[in-house]
C-alpha cells in the first residue's frame, strides 16, 4: 500500500536470503530490467549508493544491511514506454538534448540527481512520479542550477510540474533519454510513463 501523510513508513529487517547489493541506481535498474523481462518479481535490493539510496537515507554500509538494525521498505517503479519499447527506472527519467538549451522533461521517482535536489516533495512509495519540465533561457537556467542543490528551483514560471500516477510525452527531434543515469541507445520521440505502486522492496 502506498504511503499516506502521517503514516509510519518501513520497518526494521535485514536483508532478506535472495537480496541483491547494489551500488547505484544503474545497477538497479539492471537487477529490476533483467527480472522484468525474464517476468520475475526484481529481488529484494540492499542499496549502498545512487540516489534513490540518499532519499531513503542510506548509509552506504554493507555490513549493515545483513543486521536486524537495517530499514526495510517498499517502493514504487517507473515505468516507461520509450518509442515503444518498455524500460523501467528506480529514480529517476530525463530527457533533453542539452542541459544548455531545448527542452528538459524530468521525471522522479526519488528526490536527488546526484548533487542536485531536483524534486524536494518526491517521496518513493506514493504512488505518482513528480514530473517538472521547460526549456528556459540560458540566463534562468545559470540561476536554477545554482538553486538546484538546496531544492530551490522551484516554484518557477518556465517549470512545469506535475505530481501523476501516469503522463504520454511527445519529444522533439533528437531527444536522448537516461534512465538512472544511464543513457538509452540513440534518440527517441515519445514517452509513455506510469507508476507501479509497491514494486520493489529495498533495504538500507
Amino acid at each position: 500500500m502506498t504511503v499516506r501523510r502521517g503514516e509510519a513508513w518501513g520497518d526494521a529487517g535485514p536483508l532478506p536470503v535472495g537480496g541483491v547489493v547494489v551500488r547505484s541506481d544503474t545497477e538497479a535498474r539492471g537487477v529490476v530490467e533483467r527480472a522484468r523481462r525474464a517476468g520475475d518479481e526484481p529481488p529484494a535490493l540492499g542499496l549502498l549508493g545512487g540516489d534513490l539510496c540518499r532519499t531513503l537515507g542510506g548509509r552506504g554500509d554493507e555490513a549493515r544491511l545483513r543486521t536486524p538494525d537495517a530499514t526495510r521498505a517498499v517502493v514504487d517503479l517507473g515505468s516507461v514506454l520509450v518509442d515503444g519499447r518498455q524500460h523501467w527506472f528506480v529514480a529517476h527519467l530525463v530527457a533533453r538534448r542539452s542541459w544548455w538549451h531545448g527542452p528538459v522533461l524530468v521525471a522522479m521517482n526519488a528526490q536527488w540527481i546526484g548533487g542536485w535536489d531536483a524534486a524536494p516533495r518526491s517521496h518513493p512509495n506514493d504512488g505518482r512520479l513528480d514530473v517538472l519540465s521547460g526549456d528556459l533561457s540560458l540566463r534562468d537556467r545559470t540561476k536554477a542550477w545554482r538553486r538546484l542543490p538546496q531544492g530551490a528551483h522551484v516554484p518557477h514560471p518556465g517549470i512545469t510540474e506535475r505530481r501523476t500516477a501516469a503522463l504520454q510525452v511527445d519529444l522533439p527531434p533528437r531527444t536522448a533519454v537516461w534512465l538512472d543515469g544511464e543513457r538509452l541507445p540513440g534518440t527517441a520521440r515519445a514517452l509513455s510513463m506510469r507508476v507501479e505502486p509497491d514494486a520493489l522492496t529495498v533495504v538500507v
